[in-house]
């Protein structure tokens, strides 16, 4: 059975982008995270340590998040779809999306969004 857990909307300040502007003054970004999984067992036990921990997952993209300054949300989604994927072996897929707001396009836009699907072998 596949079953998921996301997580919407997570909100950093940080300093990325391809500009040196950006990465002096920083700017919001949002991350989803989409989990792949079986919590089969955690939910007919009703048991934490038998799923994937949502707090444990934000703290964690948090760390990657503020850990380095990356030119790319790209990057940055890639980064995050990788570690998550080698750190817990229970994910059997994740698709990552990050957001920048404040975008300097020369015109108005909401954000800019960047999208990582992968799959555990």
């Amino acid at each position: 059975m596949t079953n998921i857990i996301r997580i919407k909307n997570a909100s950093f300040y940080a300093y990325h982008g391809a500009l040196q502007e950006e990465q002096n003054m920083g700017g919001k970004f949002e991350a989803d995270v989409d989990i792949y999984t079986d919590f089969t067992e955690a939910a007919k036990n009703d048991d934490l340590k038998k799923t994937i921990n949502y707090e444990e997952i934000y703290k964690f993209i948090n760390r990657i998040v503020h850990g380095k300054k990356y030119y790319l949300i790209e990057t940055l989604a890639t980064v995050i779809a990788d570690e998550l994927l080698q750190k817990n072996k229970n994910i059997k897929k994740i698709a990552v999306r990050v957001r920048k707001h404040s975008v300097p396009v020369g015109g108005v836009l909401d954000c800019v969004e960047a999208e990582v699907i992968k799959e555990n072998d």
